[in-house]
Order: structure tokens, then C-alpha cells, then sequence
């Protein structure tokens, strides 16, 4: 097996082996109004909700902050609900969106939650451009017409004006969007210093009007949150929530089973199923939207060749992966929208089949093969995706060296298009079928520079879908407008240079006792506030 590793001399510590852990394991337990949950939270590097893009950070995000539009953690499926407004309209020309913040509600501070602080904090992620602002200047906002787009015309009545007509779903989506969070305006002006609109503060600090409050922060480390009494949507059970960085498997199962934390929310397969026979224990699975896929440089003079295309969709061994190294933690899924989506596509029309691979191979004038280089970040479960995908390619004459390296070395070749075939992961935005049409099926400019596109990424010049993409988030019937992505994902399934082959499942561990904890399925970060013991 031919492996070249941009990481040189890289270390990998073995953890105390499970074995071990289990035979020293008591369960004790944490207090009854108190959440300890081990977590990977490295990735966390701001707590300003309109900087932050992070898994770990949305989170957080969601339980201190509050939007316009929410969700009902216990029924995601009823799609956004009202939020800090409590009611809204949309103009006839579909363009403005008129807003009516509740009355009654305040920040953590005490000040009261206005219009004015939800027109300051949309306007303030358009004038900080930070990687998630995408989210909201996608409508048209820039620096130039934000104060004449987003304003708030009295205490109660906020009114945003988009460039265009959008489907009103898709707006209101992103703007339950964590990057939507409304923030206190007057505490964050008060800490601002030099034009920074109080970024430097925020990053460490907290002005939200959530279920909880920050208490301290140690990157890399934990996070501590304190209960707000007056949360509007509920009273919380849990007064005090604490989240620590424990990123290996064995290491929360032991904390786990010794009742150190309450959730243990990145365990593997393995320790998964050693701790499925613990009546203090439970397991809950929660598909989730990141989707696993590979794609195919379409500067490649072989890879652009569709037969080449389809033959390596026959070429993967999709349930031998799911039965095996996935199992309980991935399922198979082959279109770019998750399910639960609005126009999700549960089609699943490839299958391993190594004699049609070789066929479609042979027709495309490669029958005897090829040499090609996939690379891949060093994350395990990606690592082992791509070594089933070289031996299965291998079956069929194809010869794949693996190239490994950090999140950071494999997404920057990625990004500047300096690859053949990529194994990676794509997880949405926010909540609506436009995050991911948008980078799977949308290219405007093949020969410009969008980096945040994967179709851009992988060279694919596809004007018509790009197209469609667009009118698909301007369609205002739900029901055309779900049927408009099912058909685009359709195309894209048998002919794009994208090969998606798995969802991601969450399997949480906890304490049986706790109740309420929910990881946020396909739409959402994880909530705290609905939380029992």
C-alpha cells in the first residue's frame, strides 16, 4: 500500500486500552442540576457568534444566544419557529421582510432586547466580513447599503430588504443561522476599540439573551455556562453547564462510566458497543447533516471523462464500510442534500459491482487502468474510507497513492484546485436546501476565484445547474420548490464529479438519567436547556 504523508514524523499516543478502563469503572454521578459533557471543543477559537464557523462554537452559539427565528428542539421537523420575533411578513414583491421583536424580553444584562439591537447585529456581521457573513450577504448586504437594508424603524419593528426575491423558507432559515444571533448592542459598543464593532471582546465575552451565560472559557481546555432564571422559553433544569475538551474515545467512556460526565459525545464503534450493556448508561443516535463524499478535479483529462466518472461509483464499497469500520456512525446516502431536508433524495442507485466498474472503464478507453493520487486530511475514519476506496480501485486496475496531511495542508491543495481525487466532509450552513445546492451545483465563474464552492473546486463548469440552483432558491412554492431539488439532485447524482456515499449518524452517550439532551439532527447545534436528570 503506497501511503505518502505530508505530516513528517507525526506521533500518534495510544490511549489506556478499553479493557482496562472497563474493569476499573463505577458509576458515581454528577450533581442533579449541574450538565458535564466531554466533548472535541478544539476547534473552538472565538465565542463571537459572528465570527465563529465551528461545530464546537455553533453549540455554544445556541444556548446563549437567541435569533429571530428558532427551532423547537423536540420537534425539528416543524422547521423554524418564532424566535426573539414573534411574528412577521413578507412585502408582495417578496423582497422585504418586516420583523416584530416580542415584547418583554431582556439580555443577560438586563437591557431590554429592541429592534435597534437586531438591526446593529446584522448589520454588524456584514461590516465585519468574517468567514460565516457569507450567510447574510448572500441577500445583497454589503457595507454600502446595510443601513438602508437592515433597519429598525421603532422599538418593536425590524425591516430587511433583499436585493432580490428569495423564496421567504430560505431567508428565514439563515436567519436562524447562528451567525444571526442578536447580540446586546449596547454592551458590545461599550467594549468596542478601534472600529472592531467589540470583536476583540466578544471573543472571549458573552452579550446574548439565551438559556445560559458564560461564566469562563480556557481554549482547548472547557467551557462553563451559568443558567439565565428568566429565559423566556423556558425555565431550565440544569443551572449550571460545563463542557470539557476530552478528545479521545476511551478516555470519555471511562469519565462516563465513572459518572464524571453526564454525555459523552465522540465515542467510537468499539467503545460505543462496550458500553451498550450498562443500565446506567445509554446510547442515542441522531442523523446528522455532514455528508462523506469524494470528488474528481475536472482538469484531469481522465477523470473528466464520463464514464470515468461512473465507474468509480461502482468501484466503492459502500455497505462494506457502514457494516465495518462506520458501523452505527455513518449510513449510506448517495445525493447532496441530508435527509430531513426539504427535497431530500433517498435514492441510493450505486452499489460495489468491480465488473461494471471495469466495463464503463474499458468503454471510456481504460481498461487497463490508471495511476491517480487521492488525498486525504489525517482523521481516521477518512484514512480508512480511503484505503477501502485503493483497494476496491486497485480490483479494477486502478492505481491510487494516498496523500495524508492536516485538516489545514489537504483543504488548502483543495481549495486551490491542486488535486486529482479528494476524500472529504461537508456539513450545512444553515437550514435550508440552498447551503448545499449552492456549493455542490452552482459554479458561476470556472475561471474567477470561489474557493467556498466545492463545484468551483474541483473545475466543474456547469452554467445550466447553476442556473437552476438560483431559481430554486427563488421559488416560492414549497412544494415545486422541494421537487426542484430533487430533480437537480438527480442529475448530479449520475453526472457530476462528486461522489457522495455517506450521512453522518451521532451516537451520543450518556447517563440514563439524563434526559432531554438534544444534538440538533440535520438543522441545528445541540441544546442544554431542555435538559433533565
Amino acid at each position: 500500500m503506497k501511503i505518502k504523508n505530508l505530516l513528517k514524523g507525526l506521533a500518534f499516543a495510544t490511549a489506556v486500552s478499553v479493557s482496562a478502563l472497563s474493569a476499573t469503572a463505577t458509576y458515581a454521578g454528577t450533581p442533579d442540576n449541574v450538565l458535564v459533557i466531554a466533548n472535541r471543543i478544539d476547534d473552538m477559537t472565538s465565542l463571537d457568534p459572528h465570527d465563529l464557523f465551528e461545530f464546537a462554537g455553533t453549540d455554544y452559539v445556541n444556548n446563549v444566544y437567541d435569533k429571530l427565528v428558532s427551532f423547537d428542539p423536540k420537534n425539528l421537523s416543524k422547521g423554524y419557529q418564532p424566535g426573539l420575533a414573534d411574528s412577521w411578513t413578507v412585502s408582495d414583491d417578496g423582497k422585504t421582510f418586516t420583523f416584530k421583536i416580542a415584547e418583554g424580553r431582556k439580555f443577560h444584562s438586563g437591557n431590554d432586547i429592541t429592534a435597534h439591537d437586531a438591526a446593529y447585529s446584522l448589520r454588524r456581521v456584514v461590516m465585519l466580513k468574517k468567514t460565516p457573513s457569507f450567510i447574510l450577504t448572500q441577500f445583497g448586504f454589503n457595507e454600502e447599503n446595510v443601513e438602508a437594508a437592515i433597519k429598525a424603524t421603532d422599538d418593536r419593528t425590524l425591516v430587511v430588504t433583499t436585493d432580490e426575491k428569495y423564496a421567504p423558507s430560505f431567508v428565514l432559515n439563515c436567519f436562524a443561522a447562528a451567525v444571526a444571533s442578536v447580540v446586546d448592542s449596547k454592551l458590545v459598543q461599550s467594549n468596542e476599540v478601534d472600529g472592531d464593532w467589540g470583536n476583540k471582546w466578544l471573543q472571549t465575552n458573552s452579550a446574548g439573551s439565551g438559556a445560559y451565560s458564560l461564566v469562563n472559557w480556557k481554549p482547548n481546555e472547557s467551557y462553563r455556562l451559568k443558567v439565565n432564571a428568566d429565559y423566556w422559553a423556558t425555565k431550565p433544569a440544569m443551572k449550571s453547564i460545563i463542557v470539557r475538551h476530552i478528545p479521545e474515545s476511551a478516555t470519555q467512556r471511562l469519565l462516563l462510566e465513572k459518572g464524571d460526565v453526564d454525555v459523552a459525545r465522540n465515542l467510537n464503534p468499539t467503545d460505543v458497543d462496550g458500553i451498550s450493556g450498562n443500565s446506567d448508561l445509554a446510547v442515542d443516535n441522531d442523523l446528522r447533516g455532514r455528508i462523506m463524499y469524494i470528488s474528481m478535479s475536472q482538469k484531469d483529462p481522465i477523470l473528466s471523462k464520463p464514464k470515468v466518472r461512473q465507474a468509480l461509483r461502482y468501484l466503492i464499497d459502500y455497505e462494506g464500510m457502514v457494516n465495518s469500520f462506520l458501523k452505527g456512525q455513518y449510513v449510506v446516502h448517495q445525493a447532496f442534500l441530508p435527509l430531513t431536508y426539504m427535497g431530500e433524495l433517498k435514492d441510493k442507485p450505486f452499489n460495489l459491482d468491480i465488473e461494471k466498474g471495469k466495463k464503463l472503464l474499458a468503454e471510456a478507453g481504460h481498461g487497463d487502468g490508471f495511476d491517480v493520487e487521492i488525498i486525504v486530511r489525517n482523521a481516521q475514519e477518512r484514512i480508512q474510507i480511503a484505503q477501502s476506496i485503493q483497494n476496491t480501485f486497485k480490483q479494477a486496475g486502478i492505481n491510487v497513492s494516498l496523500t495524508q496531511g492536516t485538516g489545514k495542508q489537504i483543504l488548502g491543495k483543495y481549495r486551490a484546485r491542486d488535486f486529482q481525487i479528494y476524500v472529504g466532509a461537508w456539513g450545512p450552513d444553515y437550514p435550508d436546501p440552498h447551503t448545499n445546492a449552492d456549493t455542490f451545483a452552482s459554479n458561476p465563474d470556472n475561471n474567477g476565484t470561489h474557493a467556498g464552492k466545492l463545484a468551483w473546486r474541483n473545475s466543474w463548469d456547469i452554467p445550466e445547474m447553476t442556473a437552476l440552483t438560483k431559481a430554486a432558491s427563488q421559488e416560492t412554492d414549497s412544494v415545486k420548490r422541494a421537487q426542484m431539488y430533487v430533480d437537480m439532485q438527480k442529475e448530479h447524482q449520475m453526472n457530476s464529479p462528486f461522489v457522495e456515499m455517506f450521512q453522518k449518524n451521532e451516537q451520543t452517550g450518556r447517563g440514563a438519567n439524563v434526559k432531554g439532551f438534544y444534538t440538533g439532527s440535520a438543522v441545528t447545534g445541540v441544546f442544554y436547556w431542555t435538559v433533565t436528570k
